[in-house]
């Protein structure tokens, strides 16, 4: 729908009349000004849910900032908690805060439904970017607050055990990620490496892993480089030791696992053939679940869409020969 159309806001408030919900993410007093604020709409429609996605908020000081994703993550305290102890704060390396503002306002929307379905009323969702993100920091932020410290960065080590990390392994770009968790785990590990190194009393304890952490992760590179990190991930697993292959977007995609469990969809899709993607993380045994059908193309339900609401089709075809609709 066009919004710069007196008509394609009279669209939106027509399918207001018989929608549970709306979802925006423009910036802050965007939809104000189109004059489809919250007020507007639930006037129209009293149990509308309306949810507001922005980068931070629809109040305070910074609701009119610009804000994409990838810039998210530093505002939340995860980049001073990610990188190298002797480097700077470093990206996530993804643009987590748009997925997990999505997700956050999902449960949000579910929520304001099931209380509207008592009230009789809707709500006005006011879900940022920031804070769906900021929330996963929440552990650094507690240790602050207890230990009146910020957190250093650590790379890929763990204050609480040693060996953490990841480590190469034999093949182009092939690494295992290798967590052990106690004492017991690391003789049973050591064992594995060299018998010799279960004696070594720079690493019997936590402690003095901890302390020798750079010469520990020296022996368990030696040991893994050459190694073929499935293989490897398995003699591990057997010992009840946390390790597995650091996985790479095709690894994903072909994963024996996540096929058989249905995560990974091939559903056919009119302009991009099947093609592999994401499915629903959670099974549903009893009454089935998956995705049901592929993403759409752009405007393609415009028509039916349009028809639900009650036009006619030379009403419909008016719309899209004046830029109404597309």
């Amino acid at each position: 729908m066009n919004l710069r159309d007196p008509d394609g806001i009279a669209l939106v408030k027509d399918a207001v009349k018989s929608a549970d919900v709306v979802i925006q993410n423009f910036a802050t007093g965007v939809m104000e000004r189109l004059g489809l604020g919250y007020e507007v709409l639930a006037e129209i429609n009293p149990g509308i849910v309306l949810a507001s996605i922005s980068g931070y908020g629809q109040t305070g000081p910074y609701r009119e900032y610009m804000g994409y994703g990838p810039a998210i993550p530093p505002l939340t305290g995860l980049s001073a908690t990610t990188g190298w102890a002797d480097g700077g704060p470093e990206e996530v390396g993804v643009s987590m805060p748009d997925p997990t503002a999505g997700i956050t306002a999902v449960w949000a929307i579910v929520s304001a439904l099931a209380k509207r379905d008592e009230t009789g009323r809707g709500d006005h969702l006011d879900v940022t970017l920031w804070e769906s993100t900021g929330v996963l920091a929440a552990e650094a932020w507690m240790e602050y607050e207890l230990t009146g410290e910020q957190p250093p960065r650590r790379g890929n080590r763990s204050p609480a055990m040693a060996p953490h990390g990841c480590f190469r392994c034999a093949g182009d770009d092939a690494w295992i990620s290798i967590a052990v968790q106690d004492d017991t785990r690391w003789c049973e590990f050591a064992a594995l490496i060299d018998p010799a190194l279960v004696d070594d009393v720079r690493f019997e304890a936590l402690e003095g892993r901890l302390a020798n952490e750079d010469a520990l992760e020296s022996v368990v590179q030696g040991f893994t480089v050459n190694l073929d990190r499935w293989a490897l991930t398995e003699q591990l697993q057997a010992l009840g030791i946390a390790a597995y292959p650091s996985l790479t977007a095709r690894d994903i995609v072909e994963s024996e696992h996540l096929n058989a469990r249905g995560l990974i969809e091939r559903l056919p899709q009119p302009e991009v053939g099947a093609r592999a993607h994401i499915g629903v993380p959670w099974r549903l045994p009893v009454r089935g679940g998956g995705v049901r059908r592929p993403a759409p193309c752009l405007g393609s339900g415009t028509r039916d869409f349009l028809a639900a609401l009650g036009y006619d089709e030379e009403t419909v075809a008016a719309f899209f020969e004046r830029g109404v609709v597309e």
